[in-house]
């Protein structure tokens, strides 16, 4: 499919003109897809963080198809004021507009979106960027996992079409491979990747069980969303998708943001290992990691210990204090490994939104 945004002409399944948002064509072949979503009777809202995108954002909301009944645009304190651009200039109906008095970063922008869509009952909500990089005719297919029961929150994939990967500049190609392993790390979704895609969808009951006082409001915000979704158990999914890259200005820097997303994915690793294998559950896996890091460090320490004492009294250590210092690292290595190899198979597969839907731990508060 094409990156870039379809032509403005009536979806066949709309009439060509009279009141209402202006539907979106596509693939003829996928017609049938968009009307099984429209068929699955949830109602789909889209949030657009709204931060220097005044030249794209109106050509973004033209574009969203009819399966979208509602569409918040976030001012985040936009020196453009593109709040008020949208208002004056988008008649779409769908579209309301919601202002920050104070700039929170994208991550503050979409939980303001969430806080709204939840409010109205929406169902699937999708977070498109303003920017024009994002496809609005791939509504559908993050949409439809969800929509079918099986996932819970879906993300955009760059990097699945190798053909198409040369597209994107270098550094951000190198830059988003390093923090995809960081993230793997750090969230347990270890098949996953491409975790700064910004191009995600959600079932509004998970979204309704995020902490929103905890996730993170600025570039860390999609990151720390796989780690709040992972202790929740919830199913995450990739969705293959090509990004258009024209004018429009990046304000990400990943040679900026590696140092902090490092330190962020570390402290967030070593949160899931307690949650998930300490506080909330116990299995072998619990005693593997800590006690394989225990034989690695009694092997490494009393191994440094002989070598330095045998450097000073220049007398060779013999072959059973180095069998005694090897022995613990290699079994504490088998140890670590066994428990990488658990946390990877222990990825969630079941969705949790049917589930979460009439739970007595379900929040009822506003978030």
């Amino acid at each position: 499919m094409d990156a870039g945004f379809a032509n403005p002409r009536p979806h066949p399944s709309e009439p060509a003109s009279g009141p209402g948002p202006s539907p979106v064509c596509c693939d003829p072949s996928r017609i049938p897809f968009i009307k099984t979503i429209m068929n699955m009777t949830k109602r789909i809202g889209v949030v657009i963080p709204s931060y220097k995108v005044r030249n794209h954002i109106l050509q973004v909301i033209a574009a969203m198809g009819p399966e979208v009944q509602h569409i918040y645009v976030v001012d985040d304190r936009c020196p453009d004021h593109s709040g008020d651009f949208v208002e004056s200039e988008c008649n779409d109906p769908r579209v309301t507009v919601l202002r920050h008095e104070q700039n929170q970063g994208v991550g503050g922008a979409v939980l303001t979106g969430y806080r709204a869509a939840i409010a109205d009952n929406v169902d699937i909500i999708v977070k498109v960027d303003g920017d024009g990089q994002m496809d609005p005719a791939l509504i559908p297919d993050f949409v439809a996992p969800i929509a079918a029961g099986n996932a819970d929150y879906t993300k955009g994939n760059r990097f699945f079409d190798l053909e198409q990967i040369h597209s994107m500049p270098k550094i951000r190609l190198f830059g988003n491979a390093g923090l995809s392993f960081l993230t793997k790390i750090s969230s347990g979704y270890w098949d996953l990747f491409d975790p700064t895609n910004g191009y995600t969808a959600i079932h509004r009951d998970v979204a309704r069980h995020l902490p929103f006082d905890k996730i993170s409001r600025r570039y860390f915000f999609e990151t720390d969303m796989l780690f709040r979704l992972n202790t929740l158990r919830a199913v995450a999914m990739d969705i293959p998708m090509h990004a258009k890259y024209g004018d429009e200005v990046s304000n990400l820097k990943i040679s900026r943001v590696i140092g902090e997303f490092f330190v962020k994915n570390m402290r967030n690793f070593v949160k899931r290992i307690f949650y998930n294998y300490y506080l909330r559950d116990m299995s072998l896996a619990s005693l593997e990691l800590p006690l394989g890091l225990l034989l690695m460090l009694f092997g490494a320490g009393f191994g440094s210990f002989h070598w330095i004492e045998g450097k000073i009294s220049g007398t060779a250590s013999n072959s059973g204090t180095v069998m005694l210092a090897a022995l613990p690292i290699l079994l504490g290595m088998q140890l670590v490994l066994a428990f990488i190899g658990h946390d990877i198979s222990s990825v969630p597969k079941y969705p949790i939104h049917a589930r979460l839907e009439h739970s007595p731990l379900l929040r009822t508060e506003k978030p």
